[in-house]
């Protein structure tokens, strides 16, 4: 009898990974509340918040960040 072949992950096609991680960031934003965060991250996200609450116009549109990632990539 031959034993059982294991298959890692290491093992999968990058298709194959991609799915993976896709799937793994869908499960893990359906709690996002259970992701752990360190203080300073905390921290960073109030700072941002409060300069947006206090400059609103200093905020970009989806449309514009796209466009200066499209830009920026020569696209």
């Amino acid at each position: 009898m031959s034993s059982p072949t294991v298959v890692t992950v290491f093992d999968l096609s990058p298709s194959e990974k991609l799915q993976l991680v896709e799937d793994l960031w869908d499960d893990l934003a359906t709690t996002p509340d259970q992701i752990p965060l360190y203080s300073w991250q905390v921290d960073e996200l109030a700072r941002r918040k409060a300069n947006l609450m206090n400059n609103p116009a200093s905020g970009l549109t989806w449309d514009e960040v796209q466009r200066r990632i499209r830009s920026r990539d020569g696209r």
